[in-house]
């Protein structure tokens, strides 16, 4: 049985070999092709000279336009961003330093004005050090009791002019040590003023200790040392300015729309999101029975959240001025504010908050007090009644804005 099924399998591979040959027949001889009964296949012919001038000047103009580009996954994302970035009202908050001039960031202000101070030391020693006191040291306590200290030297100095022991500081003095060593300036305020470094033995010891000194002075120097005492104790800390960033615009309709960067809120960004998320709340809060007093601790509450407000004005022939405030600025500053953008700002007018509430230069209230955070539209009127008589008199309506200010005048977004 075994053999008869090899035998089969040897049969199907030889027929599977195909039609045999004579081993006389050239193996080389090519396969017989059968011809096809279908039409004949066209000869490929090759294009006229004028053909390829043409398909030259065809792709010549294809690759000379520009081709679309693709859009990126990139490019879509970053064009979204652009589109969800909304144009703030304001680019930020700015300073200007009162020594030298520049603007500076909220971030810059204290690092450039410690600069500034320790610059100063070259011209004038003792104005520096003043500052260097006032400014460094942020527990107004403790510069008070070093300039206090330092004061009653000077005093003792000159009402006993020739004894030695009130030219003298001991700086290992524990009175020294915790009041005035402690406080940045104060050394350099008493150097500044004629008080030398020098090691001077003491009774008792045998290593020597490291005193300030002042040398014997005329009655002239110890006026001068008087006049600087003087300035010690009026001494102020140097602060950066808000820069208002006072800026024109002309007639809007998105006058009352704001956008305002995070640094007018007192809030960190989750603080902010939250604060978005309670405003639905504000209706059914607002439905509630509440007494004035709760009413008003919600106010303060408010208040709080803003350190600036930007706040605009719009005038009577519809320009509009922007500048940026202290959410803790009194209302008179905002009234110099706008005195100060006009020609003729000596005249009289009146601003009116939203609800009709006529604002007055002389209130004490600060403009959160007066809710006016953290950005407000507010009317600008000149005072009737003196308008009135200037017309009467024949006098011309009064102009507005600064030239300085509508050079840069700008259309609201």
């Amino acid at each position: 049985m075994k053999k008869f099924f090899e035998d089969i399998k040897k049969d199907i591979k030889f027929k599977s070999a195909g039609p045999g040959k004579k081993l006389t027949e050239d193996g080389s001889s090519k396969p017989h092709m059968v011809q096809s009964s279908g039409p004949a296949k066209p000869r490929h012919v090759a294009p006229t000279e004028g053909a390829q001038k043409a398909g030259a000047a065809a792709l010549a103009r294809i690759e000379g336009q520009s081709r679309p580009r693709v859009q990126t996954s990139q490019d879509a994302i970053r064009l979204q961003g652009e589109m969800d970035t909304p144009f703030l009202s304001v680019k930020g908050v700015y300073f200007t330093c009162p020594l030298t001039g520049a603007t500076l960031t909220k971030s810059e202000r204290e690092v450039h004005i410690k600069e500034a101070i320790l610059m100063r030391f070259e011209e004038d020693a003792v104005e520096a050090s003043i500052m260097m006191i006032h400014t460094f040291n942020r527990d107004r306590e403790k510069v008070k009791a070093a300039v206090d200290i330092i004061s009653k030297y000077i005093e003792n100095i000159c009402k006993n002019p020739t004894e030695e022991k009130y030219r003298k500081i001991k700086l290992s003095n524990k009175v020294f040590q915790e009041k005035v060593k402690t406080v940045e300036g104060s050394r350099e305020f008493l150097e500044a003023v004629g008080f030398q470094s020098i090691m001077l033995d003491v009774d008792g010891q045998e290593e020597t200790e490291e005193f300030l000194v002042l040398m014997e002075h005329d009655p002239e120097a110890l006026e001068l040392m008087k006049e600087r005492r003087d300035r010690l104790q009026r001494g102020q800390p140097v602060r950066a300015q808000l820069d208002r960033q006072a800026q024109a615009f002309r007639p809007s309709p998105n006058a009352m729309h704001f956008e305002l960067p995070p640094e007018f809120y007192n809030l960190t960004a989750d603080e902010l999101k939250r604060e978005q998320q309670q405003k639905s709340e504000v209706v059914d809060k607002n439905a509630m029975l509440r007494t004035k007093a709760m009413r008003e601790r919600e106010e303060q509450r408010e208040r709080r959240k803003y350190n600036y407000t930007l706040l605009r004005v719009r005038l009577p022939d519809g320009n509009i001025l922007q500048g940026t405030f202290l959410a803790w600025d009194k209302v008179s500053v905002l009234f110099e504010f706008v005195r100060n953008s006009l020609v003729d700002g000596w005249q009289p007018f009146d601003l009116v908050a939203p609800g009709g509430h006529k604002l007055r230069e002389d209130q004490e209230l600060a403009l959160n007090e007066c809710s006016l955070v953290p950005a407000v539209l507010l009317t600008f009127a000149w005072d009737a009644a003196v308008q009135e008589d200037i017309v009467a008199a024949g006098g011309k309506g009064p102009t507005l804005l600064k030239p300085e200010l509508l050079e840069n005048i700008q259309t609201l977004s």
